[in-house]
């Protein structure tokens, strides 16, 4: 459907247990290769009955104050095609002329459903967090000195603490990272209802009870966890490290208002059978039947690859309520596998990046015509047999079909990731076989990171490609080359000064 000004459209919200409305005030053209955008405000209002049109001209901006927002509305671009779900119910004069320079998506009802939820919150608390929310007044807590203003704190403020009443001095204090065992810390955040993040890695806890907390966003070190108790605000849980086979997770509903995030390909825990959202990344092989046994009631399914692969793509259309589904370097699937439009009737946002070339081709023919009814479609990123051949241990692969990097500089710099491992592990051998001595190993690996370094610094002059996330991925694939070959040498007790090495790729870097 075609959006245009003025349009009112309504969308069901399961949170809200009733309709969301919003409204499109603006058209903006696209340029030659991108799509027009609309400029979506969402309104105030819910409902459980469709509006008629005396209160779609009734309606009024949703001006929203929750936590750090201060009466701003809910306006962004998003993309200029009406996705299936929402339903048309008037076309009246845009509610408002202010402009916007945010962009995201179709989402209406999340920013009116947290508005209703930080209302539910004590006056008095609200009152003391606005207050405080500009205050950068220093005030001691613990042995720290910080603003009052603040809203994160880590171990370096929790190891200080002599009582956890000391940090009810931040009434902004919404999140918390913490890498070390406390053995309070579930009890502070379930008494204090802003504490909305929790990031804990060795806790060191078999059992973790948060069930009467504000949490939002949990994220957690899986592997001695046997029981997880979420409260009913959680929306995000992401479990890292070694996989909890035995692990139980308790959350309000089975899980269905949860996104899960889980990693190295290995969606586990049990006791979240009616979860809504499952991200998994860094998979190497992935049975889609296992994971569709276990959460049978996705309505989004998000999966990354390391590159790797997948099997029983078929599968897919046993999740009947599906709505979002992508791929990102995955394989092992066909064309004829991949359920078409008539089994996933509820879709409406399919992304499958970095695929085999020929299901890509037959899985767009089988939805291209959905778009019309829409559907955002993006299939791209093409893969022939002999790119996966080339590329499946190539931590550059994703600079291939970059808008910015050619063809040429995505080889150039896989080839120059295969010279400097090649390099690496040459040097090692020679040292753990005493055909060299440590010095003349650390001598080859300096002049190794030097002409690593240099033909990024070549690379760069030329086109000016390498920007932030290149930046930061250049000196990922270094740093772990490094620690390959650092624990490589330690298994025959030869160190190496690591820092030292680093320092030189510091040193000669020009991007």
């Amino acid at each position: 459907m075609k959006p245009y000004v003025g349009d009112v459209y309504c969308v069901y919200d399961e949170k809200l247990q009733g309709y969301a409305a919003c409204q499109v005030i603006e058209i903006k053209a696209g340029g030659r290769k991108s799509q027009n955008l609309a400029a979506l405000l969402e309104l105030d209002w819910a409902d459980e009955e469709l509006p008629g049109e005396d209160e779609v001209r009734e309606m009024k901006p949703l001006y929203a104050d929750y936590y750090f927002w201060n009466k701003q509305l809910e306006l962004n671009y998003v993309e200029g095609k009406v996705p299936k779900p929402y339903i048309k119910v008037g076309n009246v004069p845009p509610k408002t002329d202010a402009g916007t320079r945010g962009y995201g998506s179709w989402n209406v009802g999340s920013s009116l459903y947290r508005q209703r939820k930080w209302d539910r919150i004590p006056e008095d608390r609200r009152k003391a967090f606005k207050e405080a929310a500009n205050d950068d007044t220093l005030i001691k807590v613990g042995g720290q000195r910080l603003r009052r203003s603040t809203h994160v704190i880590d171990d370096e403020v929790l190891q200080s603490l002599k009582d956890w009443s000391e940090l009810d001095n931040l009434p902004c204090l919404t999140r918390i990272i913490a890498k070390k065992t406390y053995a309070d810390l579930q009890h502070y955040v379930n008494c204090n209802p802003f504490i909305n993040e929790l990031q804990w890695e060795n806790h060191g806890c078999k059992t973790i009870d948060v069930r009467h907390s504000g949490l939002e966003r949990v994220i957690l070190r899986a592997g001695e966890l046997e029981e997880l108790y979420l409260g009913p605000n959680v929306e995000e849980l992401h479990l890292t490290g070694p996989e909890a086979a035995g692990l139980v997770v308790h959350a309000h509903e089975d899980g269905r208002w949860i996104t899960a995030g889980f990693y190295e390909g290995k969606p586990y825990g049990r006791g979240l059978e009616r979860l809504g959202s499952l991200h998994v990344k860094g998979i190497k092989e992935l049975d889609l039947k296992k994971v569709i046994d276990a959460y049978p009631e996705l309505n989004e399914l998000r999966l990354w690859g390391k590159p790797g692969t997948i099997v029983h793509m078929e599968c897919l259309d046993r999740l009947s309520g599906l709505t979002h589904f992508s791929t990102y370097d995955l394989f092992g699937f066909t064309g004829e596998q991949f359920p078409g439009p008539e089994k996933l009737q509820h879709l409406t946002w399919l992304w499958l990046t970095s695929l085999p070339a020929e299901t890509a081709k037959a899985v767009k023919q089988k939805y291209k015509q959905e778009t019309a009814n829409g559907l955002s479609l993006a299939i791209t990123k093409p893969r022939k047999p002999e790119w996966l051949q080339e590329n499946m241990l190539n931590p550059f692969r994703d600079w291939d079909g970059r808008e910015h990097i050619t063809a040429a500089h995505a080889k150039k710099a896989a080839a120059v990731y295969k010279k400097t491992l090649a390099a690496m592990n040459s040097a090692a051998g020679n040292t753990m076989d005493g055909a060299t001595d440590v010095t003349v190993l650390k001598q080859e690996l300096l002049a190794i990171v030097s002409d690593y370094t240099e033909a990024f610094n070549k690379m760069d002059r030329r086109t000016g490609l390498i920007e932030t996330v290149e930046r930061e991925e250049i000196f990922t694939v270094l740093s772990e080359l490094l620690q390959t070959v650092q624990n490589r040498l330690a298994s025959a007790n030869i160190g190496i000064d690591g820092q030292m090495l680093f320092e030189r790729f510091d040193e000669l870097r020009e991007f």
